[in-house]
């Protein structure tokens, strides 16, 4: 088997997270290819050493001699950070000359994509020569067209030929370059999706994400006590709950491996015995709950247009909807009856523009009665068990109306894997504990 292995800044904050991180990879043999982040937090107070970098190169664009002396602080604090790791993992590495670079480079004022992605490739430079793994400095493989844009098709050309004769080796995370060679980050979190891009150059049987969570939970823990962990989710499920706001993996890392069909298993650095979330194309395994997950957002607000028989207008609902796109705002849901359709959007996008909105909707449509409603909140409930389970929306609704929750949205989804209920802001909490209570706590 082939494992890419990537660690997030958590898990590589100190030396002791490497020594942690060290006796997982070596653990396993299928481990062959790791992409690690920047050192993250060592405590909650404490700084992440992508933080120090921009604000060591904010220093540098500045003239004045104060803020010379803040720029060397601020990047001898940042070297400390490194040396600190390498002299307590008894390494003799020496990064003299890279910090001489850098250096040279911010003073150069090179841009803030570089200074930010100097923390990956230190860190790959540290657990490159901790291993024993050849490092390859992500600039080489990883490919930014002229504009800026990821350039998928170059990328997999030149990393699948420079891993075919490499054996094993360290990849740091975050950044590649441009043809020009000038240093490109992906957006925060992005060493995500350069663990994904190596896993599809490598055609890898898994790709292992090791973070400080041992995978998804069924809900926020913010909200539910102690909620459960959900074993395995597919990609759908994943993206209607990421969608609504569920954070554990970038995003934008789920398409290189789901393009070649490889699961992604979320791991826990500090709990290394657990089996974390696996994320698949497909499964016949049946969930543990009828639910997969619950997530869901706050602050949206509805447009609800009304008028007697709408339905046999051509172009009706088009013509509102143009409404929103003329001034530049993106829909959420749009649930609808025979005489009526609301418009769901986010609350902020739709503030400065209500009158504009309502204006334009008189004029097009001529509407009988239009309404606002703000300080919405919607919850969407995911989950692959729901499509071969009688009576999950009669539960839903159920449990609602026993916390005494009104109901101000219902939308479905065609395929039968989501439910999006509307519900006051002020409720979404109750909603969310509500929904878990009678889907996982009863069941347990």
């Amino acid at each position: 088997m082939i494992k890419v292995v990537k660690f997030g800044g958590s898990s590589l904050a100190d030396a002791h997270q490497f020594k942690k991180v060290g006796k997982i990879i070596r653990k396993d043999v299928d481990r062959r290819y790791v992409v690690p982040s920047a050192p993250g937090k060592r405590s909650p107070d404490d700084t992440k050493v992508t933080d120090m970098l921009y604000s060591c190169y904010a220093q540098a664009l500045l003239e004045e001699e104060d803020s010379q002396e803040s720029f060397e602080t601020l990047l001898g604090a940042i070297r400390e950070r490194y040396e600190s790791i390498i002299r307590e993992l008894g390494l003799s590495l020496s990064l003299e000359e890279e910090f001489r670079s850098i250096r040279e480079n911010f003073t150069r004022k090179v841009g803030r994509d570089y200074a930010a992605s100097r923390g990956e490739y230190l860190n790959g430079r540290i657990m490159a020569e901790y291993l024993g793994y050849e490092f390859i400095d992500a600039a080489e493989v990883i490919c930014f067209d002229e504009a800026g844009n990821f350039d998928g098709e170059k990328t997999q050309e030149i990393l699948s030929e420079r891993l075919a004769s490499t054996e094993r080796a360290v990849i740091p995370g975050f950044y590649g370059a441009m043809p020009d060679g000038k240093i490109k980050t992906f957006s925060r979190g992005g060493s995500d999706i350069t663990g994904s891009i190596v896993a599809g150059a490598v055609h890898a049987d898994l790709y292992e994400n090791w973070t400080d969570v041992s995978g998804f939970l069924v809900a926020d823990p913010r909200i539910v006590e102690n909620p459960k962990e959900i074993d395995v989710i597919t990609y759908r499920e994943l993206r209607e709950l990421s969608y609504m706001g569920a954070t554990v993996l970038h995003e934008d890392a789920i398409f290189p491996v789901r393009k070649e069909g490889i699961p992604i298993n979320i791991r826990n650095t500090n709990a290394p015995e657990d089996k974390g979330t696996l994320i698949v194309e497909a499964t016949c395994q049946k969930p543990r709950f009828i639910i997969t997950g619950i997530a869901g957002k706050k602050d949206f607000a509805a447009v609800t247009v009304e008028k007697a028989m709408m339905n046999s207008e051509v172009g009706f609902c088009r013509k509102v909807l143009q409404v929103f796109e003329e001034n530049g705002i993106s829909i959420e849901h749009m649930p609808s009856g025979i005489d009526t359709m609301s418009v769901f959007v986010h609350q902020d996008e739709l503030k400065e523009m209500e009158q504009k909105v309502i204006a334009g909707i008189h004029r097009e449509v001529e509407p009988d009665v239009l309404e606002l409603e703000s300080d919405l909140a919607l919850v969407a409930v995911v989950g692959r068990g729901m499509r071969t389970t009688r009576g999950t929306s009669g539960r839903i609704f159920s449990a609602l109306a026993h916390a005494n929750i009104e109901v101000k949205m219902i939308d479905q989804g065609s395929s039968g894997l989501n439910v999006i209920i509307g519900v006051p802001n002020d409720d979404f909490e109750a909603a969310v504990k509500a929904i878990y209570d009678i889907f996982v706590t009863t069941q347990l």
